[in-house]
């Protein structure tokens, strides 16, 4: 995998947190994903398809994730249900929009997104691409974004 793929969508999820919540994100040095695959509480999953095939998912404990979308609606979530998804899969989608279009001679196409909810689950890069994973740190605690990107 081209690492230049990974830029964008470093730079989405960092604008992101900063025009939406008013937060400062720091991102750790990207690293290949590797076994033991971190685990997490929640993640929302957007497929690429066009001149480039993988996927993006962007994945949070679950006390991360209801302090990220609490601050993004502007009132306090405190349980599992679909204004949490709803926010996880609107994180996904804008994270891997605003990605797009700095990856346009791709002509990429990107899926809805699927959220994917219970302790301890693991993402798996589709076949042949591998996965990049990105640690983040915020106020709200530590989350992570990986990306799966090949070109035909």
């Amino acid at each position: 995998m081209n690492v230049s793929y990974v830029n964008p969508f470093i730079s989405s999820t960092m604008n992101l947190f900063k025009t939406m919540m008013n937060t400062v994100v720091k991102a750790s040095t990207p690293c290949l994903k590797k076994q033991p695959f971190p685990t997490y509480d929640i993640s929302a999953i957007i497929g690429l398809s066009g001149d480039a095939q993988g996927s993006v998912a962007i994945s949070f404990p679950k006390l991360v994730a209801l302090k990220v979308v609490s601050e993004m609606v502007g009132t306090k979530i405190i349980v599992i249900g679909p204004e949490l998804t709803d926010g996880i899969g609107e994180l996904a989608n804008i994270v891997a929009g605003n990605a797009k279009k700095d990856l346009a001679e791709y002509k990429l196409s990107i899926s809805l997104p699927n959220v994917i909810i219970g302790k301890g689950h693991m993402l798996s890069a589709p076949s042949g691409a591998p996965s990049i994973l990105i640690p983040f740190q915020s106020k709200f605690g530590d989350f992570a974004l990986e990306i799966s990107l090949k070109t035909k």
